[in-house]
């Protein structure tokens, strides 16, 4: 805001005068509007130091800091000696323009300058189709990588997964038994294999490639091979119908085939970290200031799921990337405190990596939890759950409360076809300017003819402009907190405040300068909320 870094300067220009250095001038947005539109506690830092009266500072600021009517309509002094400063609404009109001269580009900045981004999500191994569990996960994963976009990241949507080990052998053989079901034999099915008919699908398709050609085989691995492209291929197509789409699939198995596994086993080794007890090998986490030593390759052999996530961790370091956010259920909440600790041990750079941890979802019909009917076991695929509401409220709604609260998804308020639905309240609003523009081009009245126009003095006007000058910066506390639940928010509240301004003042009207000024209003209000559905991955509608 032009407005702020005006006063910015005012104040450092008086810190200079009083010999006062390196203090941290930081503004806040007051609650209240008679508080004015920005507030700073600095003069009573500067009391601390100077050792005088915080008011009597504040007030010789307030006298050096000359009132332009271009930036500033009054600077006032409130409690101990917080400034309180009230922009010119001239101000504000200025920058209205500059929303609509950006258009698609209003939000977005260089603040990144390219830094290397990865963000891994959904990571579910190809055992089945995607659960509304992992929808939460991919719709906040895909979120924050577009929050970070949108500030000058260099990001990569990456799905780390494991197609070898115990769980793929199970999937092949579930395969196998139901396809010698599909030639009619009978068999008995496991109650600890994988149910539900996705097998059932999987198998018929084999048996129709190949008829009894692999009916003698018994090694599970070519049903495995079937199985993992298939599920993989309904994984690809689900996130594709979240408007989204995956950079790298990164498989596990490459850190053994490479060797990253050993290597990691050995530099652990040389640096004390490891012991062979009981005929497992283990993480010596007590030497580094925990508990219990961790497990982490059992005496079968087998390695727990911490070493090739360490092994992982060092390579996405490896690979060049400065920023690694990590986005997992709370299933991984125990793990991967371990998985930081050997990174570190190994003498990289933990702080690069960003975890975040998301609660679980609970479908409920109003106040009662559903059992979906499902095709596919004895849980609710994200499918199911799109087929239902559609991608845009799936989407919208797992984003509607913070990561780490339990999520509540109401199916009932989710079906709802009127702007009682949050996602539609908004995609209401941007129909509706989109109507607005286009009744004022059959009239022949449009914003572009004299930018210079300015509003009336009206609340409700002036709230919505203020609203609308905050959007970069939701933007990016958004990305910085990892908190995409803050944009979701900021857009219905612009929903709100243009429908309170559109009931109030009449847009289209006689007064040919006010209607320019009030359609310039209305299409920066467009713009942001366009913007931020694009951020969030929903459509913004001209018509509903």
């Amino acid at each position: 805001m032009q407005a702020e870094q005006y006063i910015r300067n005012e104040i450092e220009r008086f810190l200079k005068s009083k010999g006062v250095k390196d203090l941290s001038l930081n503004f806040e947005k007051p609650k209240q509007k008679q508080f004015g539109d920005l507030s700073t506690n600095i003069a009573m830092q500067m009391a601390t130091i100077l050792k005088a009266n915080p008011r009597q500072i504040a007030t010789e600021i307030q006298s050096f800091i000359p009132i332009d009517p271009q930036y500033i309509e009054k600077i006032d002094i409130a409690g101990p000696g917080f400034l309180n400063f009230f922009i010119s609404p001239n101000s504000f009109y200025i920058q209205l323009y500059d929303i609509i001269k950006k258009k698609e580009k209003y939000g977005q900045s260089d603040q990144g300058k390219g830094i290397k981004t990865q963000v891994e999500f959904i990571s579910a191994n190809p055992t089945g189709p995607l659960t509304i569990g992992h929808g939460r996960q991919a719709v906040l994963g895909d979120s924050i990588a577009r929050l970070f976009e949108t500030i000058g990241y260099n990001v990569t949507r990456e799905y780390y997964f494991n197609d070898a080990g115990r769980q793929m052998r199970i999937l092949g053989d579930s395969v196998r038994l139901r396809y010698l079901q599909q030639l009619g034999e009978k068999i008995e099915f496991p109650d600890d294999y994988y149910q539900g008919d996705y097998i059932i699908d999987i198998a018929r398709q084999i048996r129709d490639e190949n008829g009894e050609k692999l009916k003698k085989e018994t090694n599970p691995e070519i049903f495995t091979t079937k199985a993992e492209e298939e599920v993989f291929k309904d994984i690809k197509n689900t996130i594709a119908r979240l408007n989204f789409r995956m950079d790298v699939f990164y498989n596990e198995k490459s850190l053994y085939d490479e060797g990253k596994i050993d290597e990691v086993v050995s530099a652990l080794g040389e640096k004390g970290l490891v012991d062979e007890r009981d005929g497992a090998v283990w993480f010596l986490t007590s030497k580094l200031g925990k508990e219990q030593d961790r497990v982490i390759i059992k005496s079968s052999g087998e390695p727990t799921y911490r070493l090739p996530d360490i092994a992982y961790h060092v390579e996405k370091i490896k690979r060049g990337f400065e920023l690694i956010i990590d986005i997992f259920g709370a299933d991984h909440i125990d793990t991967y405190p371990d998985v930081l600790l050997a990174v570190k041990a190994l003498g990289y750079d933990e702080s690069k990596i960003k975890v975040l941890i998301h609660q679980f979802v609970t479908l409920m019909e109003g106040t009662e939890k559903v059992k979906m009917s499902t095709r596919k076991a004895n849980f609710v695929t994200l499918d199911e759950l799109i087929d239902e509401v559609g991608e845009d409220v799936t989407r919208f709604f797992f984003l509607m409360r913070h990561m780490n609260s339990h999520l509540n998804f109401d199916l009932t308020l989710a079906k709802t076809q009127s702007d009682e639905n949050p996602v539609f309240y908004v995609q209401y609003a941007h129909a509706r300017i989109c109507s607005i523009v286009r009744f004022g081009q059959e009239k022949n009245i449009t914003f572009e003819k004299n930018p210079e126009l300015t509003l009336l003095d009206s609340e409700e006007e002036l709230d919505l402009i203020k609203h609308l000058i905050d959007f970069p910066a939701t933007v990016e506390y958004s990305a910085h907190s990892f908190e995409p639940h803050r944009l979701v928010h900021y857009l219905i509240d612009t929903a709100t405040l243009f429908h309170k301004f559109y009931t109030i003042c009449r847009v289209i009207s006689d007064d040919t300068q006010l209607t320019q000024a009030r359609l310039a209003l209305c299409e920066a209000t467009r713009v942001v909320i366009y913007n931020g559905c694009q951020i969030l991955g929903i459509t913004a509608p001209e018509k509903m």
